[in-house]
């Protein structure tokens, strides 16, 4: 299922193409944390050694990820996020979720979870190998601890009882599950009972599409092709299986693996493609549920 087939299911009104002007500022401005490619085999070459890391790769206006390394035992206390929806891929290990309403699961390689506004939810990697997930909230978002002891030290803020009235809890709504999973997805894929892109991760300020397929099934690569751009906000994608290839303006062409994140600003020419010999996935990732693509007019 491609964009145009999302909303179209949805009800919405799609116009497959219309031509207007649009601002186009600077490329491939990178401030903050954000690079082009962070490679996974880097960071691991950057903590060797350590028993547990963690390394903020995104932190825009709209979206914060960041890759965590835990030993068994470690995880996530008991808490809530009062007002956004986060989520995690686990890359490596075991990671046990408990979430209110759910009953409590294991998610292994290649697992997406999220948990909805004011829900609780606690994790804790368990088996016998550390485990690598890649976490993702809205810019900014706030944690809620059930226990004050797990609250941590936050410059400027302190920390007091409160209460939470009227809870919403487990409102997961347009068909956000608590646990999918990238064998399940690329199996219905694979099998035709779904197609193209699949929306995973579906909230009014943050998305996540899984994109999965062969570049043997896609035209040639036209080379002068500079895809689209994003007008209001970057779009960055956690690679999951495969080779992915994206030109990027004022970058060049970067050739991603499995781990790796790639993120483009806005106002940034860029056109992603699967690459290599086999399937490839790559989770994309952005503050916008339809972002809006620009492309060269027709």
């Amino acid at each position: 299922m491609n964009r145009r087939s999302l909303l179209a299911g949805l009800g919405a009104g799609v116009v497959s193409a219309q031509t207007l002007y649009a601002p186009k500022g600077k490329a491939a401005v990178y401030t903050g944390p954000h690079k082009p490619h962070t490679r996974l085999s880097e960071l691991k070459a950057k903590h060797k050694g350590q028993k547990m890391w963690r390394e903020l790769i995104v932190d825009d206006k709209h979206l914060r990820s960041e890759y965590l390394y835990l030993p068994p035992g470690q995880g996530h206390p008991r808490a809530m996020h009062p007002d956004t929806r986060a989520w995690w891929v686990v890359m490596e290990g075991e990671v046990r979720f408990d979430i209110e309403t759910q009953q409590p699961f294991t998610a292994k390689k290649g697992s997406i979870v999220q948990v909805p506004y004011q829900t609780l939810f606690s994790y804790e990697v368990v088996g016998s190998q550390p485990a690598l997930v890649f976490e993702t909230n809205v810019a900014s978002a706030r944690t809620l601890y059930v226990n004050r002891k797990d609250a941590p030290a936050i410059e400027g803020h302190d920390w007091m009882a409160v209460t939470a009235r009227n809870r919403v809890i487990g409102n997961w709504q347009r068909n956000n599950k608590p646990h999918t999973t990238y064998d399940e997805l690329a199996a219905k894929l694979e099998k035709g009972e779904l197609t193209g892109t699949q929306r995973v991760v579906e909230d009014d300020r943050g998305a996540a599409n899984f994109i999965y397929g062969y570049n043997s099934k896609l035209p040639p690569l036209d080379e002068k092709a500079r895809g689209h751009y994003h007008p209001e906000g970057a779009e960055y994608w956690l690679v999951m299986s495969g080779l992915i290839r994206y030109p990027i303006e004022k970058v060049g062409v970067v050739i991603a693996e499995p781990g790796d994140v790639v993120y483009v600003p806005a106002f940034t020419w860029h056109a992603p493609r699967w690459w290599g010999d086999g399937p490839a996935c790559r989770l994309a990732m952005n503050g916008f549920p339809w972002i809006s693509h620009l492309f060269d007019p027709d």
